[in-house]
């Protein structure tokens, strides 16, 4: 009974987003398992030119009301996205950028001394990939899934030893991470939705993962329309069966692809 739903809404997903008038909406994006492939490795992602030259023709569009919404800090989505600087949300909320020329960055990070004993977690496997982004530090661990359980292990032991550093435990595909408390991408989306050129357009979000569950959960209070990547949420106007899919709607709504 729980298929049907979720089948319809896959096979529209691009006709609904491809729908959409540029110059009333704000596109809001998350980038890995949303944009593009979820790779081994954070460091190792591959941005088609295709998902470039759509995204720079719909900032375009939309009159520069299209943003990033990421975990990854906003000098890894620079440099992932060159030469394009779009608005971006980094660091699940801890980092807001409006302009190339206005950057806001949480001034609180993690003691260098938790990051470490954090970090510690790759002697035990080379497998496990440590992101460390100052105001957070997340442990992936899509090389090394037979260590999930003693990472978690290791992470909850971090915390109960560092316990006067207020911390919370972020989970995602194959990763854990641990960061400042409240912050998050629903709250910057929020922030983000004040500003022009985004004020007084509605949102339209893509993500993939928990990580976006509080973009989700923020889009109604916003009047926007939430997409996602395989997997179910609340609320949800359509579904994409791969990241390939989204960028082939980004085409289409940016009129660089027949339907």
């Amino acid at each position: 009974m729980t298929m049907a739903p979720q089948k319809i809404l896959t096979n529209s997903a691009i006709d609904i987003f491809a729908s959409f008038d540029p110059k009333s909406v704000a596109l809001l994006f998350d980038v890995d398992g949303t944009l593009v492939e979820i790779s081994q490795s954070p460091f190792e992602v591959d941005v088609p030119e295709e998902l470039l030259g759509s995204l720079l023709h719909l900032s375009e569009l939309t009159g520069g009301a299209i943003a990033l919404v990421s975990g990854r800090p906003i000098v890894d989505l620079d440099h992932l996205f060159a030469p394009l600087k779009l608005p971006a949300v980094g660091g699940h909320g801890a980092e807001l950028r409006l302009r190339a020329d206005q950057h806001r960055s949480s001034p609180t990070i993690l003691s260098e001394a938790f990051r470490r004993r954090l970090a510690e977690a790759a002697q035990f496997d080379s497998g496990i990939v440590v992101e460390d982004k100052g105001y957070s530090l997340a442990l992936h661990y899509r090389l090394a899934p037979h260590s999930a359980e003693r990472l978690r292990k290791h992470v909850a032991a971090c915390r109960a030893a560092f316990a006067g550093e207020a911390t919370e435990l972020l989970l995602g595909k194959a990763m854990f991470e641990v960061k400042l408390p409240g912050v998050n991408k629903g709250d910057a989306v929020r922030d983000l939705m004040t500003h022009p050129p985004f004020a007084g357009r509605m949102p339209v979000f893509v993500g993939d993962d928990i990580t976006d569950d509080a973009v989700f959960k923020a889009m109604p209070s916003l009047g926007g329309k939430s997409f996602s990547v395989t997997r179910q949420f609340t609320g949800l106007s359509g579904i994409f069966e791969s990241p390939a899919q989204v960028r082939r709607a980004l085409q289409q709504l940016a009129g660089l692809a027949q339907p």
